[in-house]
């Protein structure tokens, strides 16, 4: 990368002109009824691919967690690879497509702990996704993960929500853990999220004193659909956060 975009990255303008933007759980609901799904990757995330191993460190028989899954391929991926996967997503559609869309028979119950929420299981029984807010899942006895897959998610979640966010995703580790969670790099001043900017600065604020993190990787991701939204540049940062 050269020196100019690098110096351009690193002198970004502060976070906190986005810090009071607040988007709903029925507006990004509605993001899937309106197909508003742009973030949705088909194939899956590339850097996933390319740093599996160091994610997964050749053990077998993990419990993975997805916050804010989405429909992610992912959860299949794993789940094939004899994980247990266990995802959290708001809209019931997005959960009822990957499903459909990944072949998969699956059973619906509700949740008596959440009024109004579902667990959604695959007949394997090796993937769960409950359809719920982030935020009341610790209300659930879900137990406590050996990863999780963070894409789409901490950048998803509104920045005045940063701290209830990292202390749920706190609460779920397991001893041993390896949290690989992908932020976002932009001028937060041309657009407003989401997704949000997360600056490296709030990364090792929210996370820096229980867990060791770790750079990975910067990769550009402007795509037709970022320049829509007046940005010129847009770099996915990829991190591993592990116990310290």
């Amino acid at each position: 990368m050269a020196d100019a975009t690098s110096l351009r990255v690193k002198e970004l303008p502060n976070a906190e002109v986005q810090k009071n933007r607040v988007l709903t759980l029925e507006e990004w609901q509605d993001r899937w009824v309106t197909r508003n799904i742009g973030f949705h990757q088909e194939q899956g995330h590339w850097l996933l691919k390319k740093h599996l191993d160091t994610f997964l460190k050749g053990q077998s028989g993990l419990r993975v967690f997805f916050p804010l899954c989405g429909k992610a391929v992912e959860m299949k991926w794993f789940a094939d690879r004899g994980h247990t996967v266990v995802g959290v997503e708001i809209s019931e559609i997005a959960i009822r497509e990957f499903f459909t869309e990944q072949n998969l028979s699956y059973t619906e119950k509700p949740l008596t702990e959440i009024a109004g929420a579902k667990v959604f299981m695959s007949s394997s029984g090796n993937i769960s996704v409950y359809c719920c807010s982030l935020f009341d899942l610790p209300r659930v006895n879900i137990g406590k993960f050996d990863r999780i897959w963070d894409r789409g998610s901490l950048v998803a979640i509104n920045p005045g929500d940063h701290d209830r966010y990292a202390d749920v995703i706190l609460s779920l580790l397991n001893k041993g853990f390896h949290y690989l969670v992908a932020i976002l790099s932009y001028d937060p001043t041309k657009h407003a999220g989401p997704p949000f900017y997360v600056p490296d600065a709030e990364l090792k604020r929210l996370f820096g004193k229980k867990c060791s993190i770790q750079f990975l990787e910067e990769a550009d991701a402007l795509e037709e659909r970022h320049k829509a939204w007046g940005l010129d540049y847009i770099f996915e940062k990829l991190y591993l956060l592990t116990e310290k």
